[in-house]
């Protein structure tokens, strides 16, 4: 799953063309450009699929994100190799850590003898996250999500889960290409930039092409779902939320309109720039939203209804999760920028006011 989910808020929806009627069949490609293909990989979660790309490179192909680590996605894999003939991997290139996009790209590096590229942050955090499998839930992560309300018997369920980021994740290999922002990496006939954003993931690396008007956009921009920004134990004061602003306004800056936006989730689209407004001003509204909602002191538990559209039960900690750390870069947000403060109770639960 992407996000807890947070409804658009913003009025003025924006109507984005998209241009491919037809999915990907399972264990087929559709061809998006000259020499770029669409597969869509299953996923077991309420968000069903990601989109991967495969570039025509010097020798073979390019490819862009993997699947999640399991054995469904190796049999939709192998499907695509035994379609594709002989046809040749030259490279794996991963958008951002998350499993979905990362969980196969040990599997297909090893498999072929491919290189890995990715930025530095992503797949640093990534063997740390990796490297929690089978320890126990961290005091301090306890801490967290007590301060943030969650009741006794949903610690125990965390306690439960903690550390199964890794069992969606073949190994990494233990070295990797590092993508830099800005740079410009030949793929086949054409140039790619990087185009780095942040909020979503620490380093999220876009790919731009403009002699195809290609934007490879990951989970940095979508058309129908907006993308996960939340808060971890790990750094409990981060700011997301404005990494994640800035970095809308940025990819607006650096990549034009003209672009076929190829999304990790939903289909093919064009219209970025109004998209990319929509999401700024969509999550604007929200905040403010979220600072009426702060005349009188709240806890995160307590705005849910507020920011999200759908119930989120303290019986499903996949989803109170996602609902407290997308909530906290909410307030992280607001009250870095001194439109409310924080303060603790005896028990440790923190109090969020409008200043």
């Amino acid at each position: 799953m992407k996000e807890a989910q947070q409804p658009e808020a913003a009025p003025g929806k924006p109507k984005l063309d998209y241009p491919f009627t037809a999915l990907p069949e399972r264990g087929r490609t559709v061809e998006v450009a000259p020499g770029v293909l669409w597969v869509r990989m299953p996923l077991p979660f309420a968000l069903d699929h990601i989109n991967l790309w495969a570039i025509e490179d010097e020798g073979g192909w390019a490819l862009v994100d993997t699947g999640v680590r399991n054995e469904e996605t190796v049999k939709v894999w192998r499907e695509l190799f035994a379609n594709a003939g002989d046809t040749q991997m030259t490279r794996v290139f991963v958008t951002h850590m998350h499993p979905d996009h990362v969980g196969m790209a040990g599997w297909l590096t090893r498999k072929f003898g491919l290189r890995l590229w990715m930025t530095r942050l992503e797949y640093l955090n990534c063997r740390v996250m990796v490297s929690d499998s089978g320890r126990e839930a961290p005091p301090e992560a306890l801490a967290f999500y007590r301060q943030a309300g969650w009741p006794e018997p949903a610690l125990e369920s965390y306690r439960a889960r903690f550390g199964r980021f890794g069992n969606m994740i073949h190994p990494l290999p233990d070295s990797y290409r590092r993508l830099v922002d800005g740079e410009e990496i030949r793929i086949g006939r054409h140039p790619w930039r990087v185009v780095v954003g942040n909020g979503h993931s620490p380093e999220h690396a876009c790919l731009y092409c403009p002699a195809l008007k290609l934007l490879i956009s990951g989970d940095q921009v979508l058309p129908r779902i907006s993308s996960n920004v939340s808060v971890f134990p790990v750094e409990p004061d981060a700011d997301p939320m404005g990494d994640w602003l800035a970095s809308l306004a940025k990819v607006k800056r650096e990549v034009p309109d003209d672009v076929l936006v190829l999304p990790a989730h939903n289909e093919c689209f064009r219209g970025l720039h109004a998209r990319l407004d929509y999401l700024a001003s969509s999550q604007r509204n929200l905040l403010e939203r979220l600072t009426q909602t702060l005349r009188e002191p709240k806890r995160v538990i307590d705005v849910f209804g507020t920011l999200f559209g759908r119930p989120i039960r303290e019986t499903d900690v996949g989803l109170l999760g996602m609902a407290t750390g997308e909530t906290l870069a909410c307030l992280n947000y607001l009250r870095l920028r001194g439109a409310i403060r924080s303060s603790l109770d005896a028990q440790g639960v923190a109090w969020y006011q409008a200043t």
